[in-house]
């Protein structure tokens, strides 16, 4: 087997990979081959997480007049890694324009931004604000916040590069070949890399230097996840080392990563559903006892994390995900390989004392897919002058958009080349077969639109309901 890993090593020396990125391939490698056991979280071993603090209970606990003094200790970084290809994006999915503001095509970009701007600015704080790109996003992402005259941040950096890893033949072990594009050889290894990356980078000695005690970390494509000086105060006021952001389970979240308390250790832990055994699946998915998910915005305090890191030589032993894909991601007869990656809030498990606090959907409003971008894009959604993704409850209807002709990008932008339609009063959106919207369309109740096996066209105007395109008539 030490044959069969020191061909990986070989292969990411060649690309110019670093020691400390090799190190910790070493350890997701060496986990998959020996540790089978350790990919799964038991539900015999754990306990649910219940009882956590909301935000509301938080903020009546906070002096908000000293609450920015505990802002303006904190750095906000973003995970920014991601192309978007599950939509068909070649470039940085934070540079995807998310909605207009003031007749201004808004990235994920610009929002994260404005939001950053108006925090520094309304509470006179610095909020440096860094970047963890990947060798695919980070031209692009710092081309964009160069051009942006109103944007300045001299003495933190702007950007950390994570790592990245070969992907290897589920077969065999070996690094995976593939001649006809060899950039698909290479993967993240998952957002669990933030930490040795950030080790490396020497961001932690950067930012604590200029006097910063916290970090608050999130995805680029959370706009909900914006900078809060009353969670950092609260987490100041704990002590804790370690806080993640969870949010009050639906339905629609039941297969999402969740927090339980380990039984031996009393220490929370983050299980993704990945880690569930096939035995397990029916408490995992049961949100009634497991009311919480994981929204992957964390804080963490910087000295905590500094002496975590030091002690594993910048390689944190967090759980080992493995995910079985193919070397092509759209060709389903490409060559079997298994991808490693660790989850970033699984570095709630290593520290005594993490805690965790429950927000509303209104700090959760991620896009993976272009049913997310539907409803951002639409009516439901105010962008404010201070950047906030406003809506009046953030309980949205269910999107089912046909992936025959909506799931990527430039066929989705195609198919609305207005806006997209009204979602005001709308409880659910299903859109069978190819359908092109007009100007100023309407859905309501549980609007749907059958596949008529061509090309069809809802005008401009029309409304669209249980029974498709309805007569206009009763307006």
């Amino acid at each position: 087997m030490a044959d069969v890993f020191d061909s990986c090593a070989r292969k990411m020396r060649e690309h110019g990979m670093s020691d400390v990125s090799i190190a910790q391939f070493r350890r997701l490698y060496d986990v998959w081959r020996n540790e089978e056991a350790s990919s799964w979280i038991r539900e015999r071993d754990v306990e649910p997480l219940i009882g956590v603090p909301s935000f509301h209970d938080v903020y009546k606990t906070i002096d908000h007049d000293k609450a920015v003094n505990a802002f303006a200790k904190t750095a906000f970084l973003k995970l920014n890694g991601g192309l978007g290809t599950s939509m068909g994006l070649a470039c940085a999915k934070s540079l995807l324009p998310v909605r207009r503001h003031k007749a201004k095509q808004m990235r994920f970009l610009d929002i994260i931004v404005g939001q950053v701007l108006t925090a520094r600015t309304r509470l006179d704080v610095p909020l440096p604000l860094t970047f963890m790109n990947s060798f695919r996003t980070s031209n692009d992402t710092m081309r964009v916040l160069k051009h942006n005259r109103k944007f300045r941040q001299d003495d933190i950096p702007m950007e950390i590069i994570q790592h990245s890893e070969p992907k290897i033949v589920a077969e065999t072990g070996e690094p995976v070949e593939f001649a006809a594009n060899p950039d698909l050889e290479w993967c993240p290894p998952g957002h669990g890399d933030l930490y040795s990356t950030i080790w490396e980078s020497g961001l932690l000695d950067v930012l604590e230097e200029h006097g910063f005690s916290y970090l608050f970390i999130s995805n680029s494509d959370n706009l909900g996840a914006r900078p809060s000086r009353t969670l950092a105060q609260y987490f100041e006021n704990t002590g804790a080392p370690f806080m993640v952001e969870v949010a009050t389970r639906t339905e629609a979240d039941r297969k999402g990563g969740h927090i339980v308390r380990d039984r031996n250790t009393g220490r929370l832990l983050l299980r993704e559903m990945s880690q569930v055994h096939p035995d397990d699946k029916a408490d995992a998915q049961n949100i009634g006892k497991h009311p919480y998910f994981n929204t992957n915005s964390i804080w963490v305090r910087i000295d905590a994390l500094k002496a975590l890191l030091a002690a594993h030589d910048g390689v944190l032993p967090l759980p080992v995900i493995r995910n079985h894909k193919t070397v092509d991601p759209t060709d389903p007869d490409s060559t079997p390989v298994i991808q490693l990656e660790t989850a970033m809030g699984a570095a709630i498990g290593l520290f005594d004392g993490a805690i965790c606090v429950q927000v509303d959907r209104m700090r959760f409003l991620p896009v993976k897919t272009t049913n997310d971008l539907f409803i951002m894009r639409s009516d439901r959604f105010h962008l404010t002058d201070s950047y906030e993704m406003e809506d009046g409850n953030y309980i949205f209807p269910n999107v089912d958009l046909d992936p025959r002709y909506y799931k990527n990008i430039d066929d989705f932008n195609e198919r609305f080349p207005y806006s997209v339609p009204s979602l005001a009063a709308a409880s659910s959106v299903t859109i069978k077969g190819d359908w092109t919207f007009g100007q100023n369309v309407i859905m309501f109740s549980d609007a749907r639109l059958e596949d008529d096996g061509e090309p069809s066209y809802v005008s401009n105007g029309k409304f669209v309901g249980p029974l498709g395109i309805e007569a206009d008539d009763w307006v």
